[in-house]
């Protein structure tokens, strides 16, 4: 199966939208992303460690020590007030791109025949 790259600027969004359902830690944002998108996307811990460290600067997410699953110590991220209120906006600018980009794939039905 190919994996797609991400486009500049999604992580951050796709990671915001794993915390909506409530913390996780860095490794179970990456699998969730991952299974959520049907395993075609594969987030790199060289690329999602220094976007935590981004969204958290920007108090996007805020983070807390704890132990995981396998009783090892872990930073477990949660999203914030703000973070709620720029995924509601990067969510539809997301999906206007979405449209806009459709719009320009999909051939009009003329062009078709």
């Amino acid at each position: 199966m190919e994996r797609l790259p991400l486009l500049q600027g999604t992580l951050d969004m796709l990671i915001l939208r794993t915390l909506l359902f409530g913390p996780l830690h860095g490794h179970g944002i990456a699998v969730t992303i991952q299974r959520q998108s049907g395993e075609l996307l594969l987030v790199d811990h060289g690329s999602l460690y220094p976007a935590l460290q981004r969204l958290e600067r920007a108090s996007l997410i805020d983070a807390a020590w704890g132990v995981s699953e396998h009783n090892r110590k872990a930073r477990f991220y949660k999203l914030t007030r703000a973070g709620r209120k720029k995924l509601h906006a990067e969510t539809s600018k997301w999906e206007k791109v979405v449209r806009a980009v459709a719009g320009v794939m999909a051939p009009a039905a003329k062009e078709v025949q």
